[in-house]
């Protein structure tokens, strides 16, 4: 009993969610019908995708009794609501063409914009973009980050006599990176801060600074591993963005071609007030390294 009224009161509050079934005549894929109106599968799908997360706690094989429940709650209260002559407010009216609004809104970025850009497009932009890109070098380097310049120099001084800057690092270090022995990866110019960098990058591969260097985090031995040219990001690791960057882009130059086919006229108090340009742009992931 308490299960059947736990799947009874989801599926009110799911009605309440939900957009009511379409009045189709197509009765392929038909699983009820309320009044008029026949409730399809595909209505079933589209609620299950609006609902998300709100069936976590049905078992999945109770689900689809679920939904059509609560689709069948919604088109019965829907009916009433037309009896009733709600259909007929102004506010009604206002509601549903500020809906119609959005949902064609919706199709057509879906249809005209997203649709728009292919796999083609994007892999084509990657290669111009990767084409742009100047040849920069970055190299691998470890280090020991340690308080005082005395404990530094007595570090140096081990290595001289054949320590292992790997295990030093993992001993001694005060940076995050000591468990790796003091690795920090490949790195280019201007991901470090300056004094470590200049240092860094004055190095050969198989060597290490003979003084301290001192930064804002403490004194660094330094040892460079690697030298090389950095290579471009795979498209694989940025497809996605560089898609989302170019349907941004898309979106930006439809809006103000349609904005300039279109007579806008601001009206009332709002008239003088210069309206805000439209801003579709979303901020990028800052990219870093590991911190010395």
């Amino acid at each position: 009993m308490q299960q059947c009224s736990l799947m009874r009161a989801l599926a009110l509050a799911a009605a309440l969610a939900l957009p009511a079934a379409s009045p189709s005549l197509a009765q392929d894929d038909a699983v009820a019908k309320v009044g008029d109106t026949v409730i399809t599968q595909a209505d079933i799908d589209r609620a299950g995708e609006m609902l998300g997360d709100r069936l976590a706690q049905v078992p999945q094989s109770q689900r689809k009794q679920v939904l059509i429940q609560a689709l069948i709650d919604l088109q019965v209260v829907a009916n009433a609501a037309r009896e009733a002559g709600l259909d007929q407010t102004e506010a009604y009216k206002t509601e549903l063409a500020f809906l119609e609004a959005q949902a064609l809104r919706d199709a057509y970025f879906e249809q005209k914009i997203d649709a728009a850009i292919t796999d083609a497009d994007v892999r084509a932009r990657y290669d111009e973009e990767v084409g742009k890109l100047e040849p920069q070098e970055e190299i691998h380097a470890r280090h020991i980050l340690v308080e005082s310049e005395d404990e530094a120099k007595e570090l140096i001084k081990e290595l001289d006599n054949g320590a292992d800057f790997q295990e030093l690092a993992k001993e001694h270090s005060t940076g995050p990176s000591a468990p790796k022995g003091g690795d920090l990866g490949y790195f280019s110019e201007g991901q470090m801060v300056p004094e470590f960098e200049e240092a860094a990058f004055a190095l050969e591969p198989g060597s290490y600074t003979e003084d301290p260097v001192k930064t804002q985090f403490g004194y660094h031995v330094i040892e460079v591993e690697d030298r090389r040219q950095q290579e471009p990001p795979a498209y694989e690791e940025v497809a996605p963005q560089l898609r989302q960057a170019m349907v941004r882009e898309r979106l930006t130059e439809e809006l103000e071609a349609l904005k300039a086919d279109t007579q806008i006229e601001m009206l009332g108090e709002d008239a003088a007030a210069e309206a805000p340009a439209s801003d579709t742009s979303a901020d990028a992931p800052a990219s870093g390294a590991d911190q010395q």
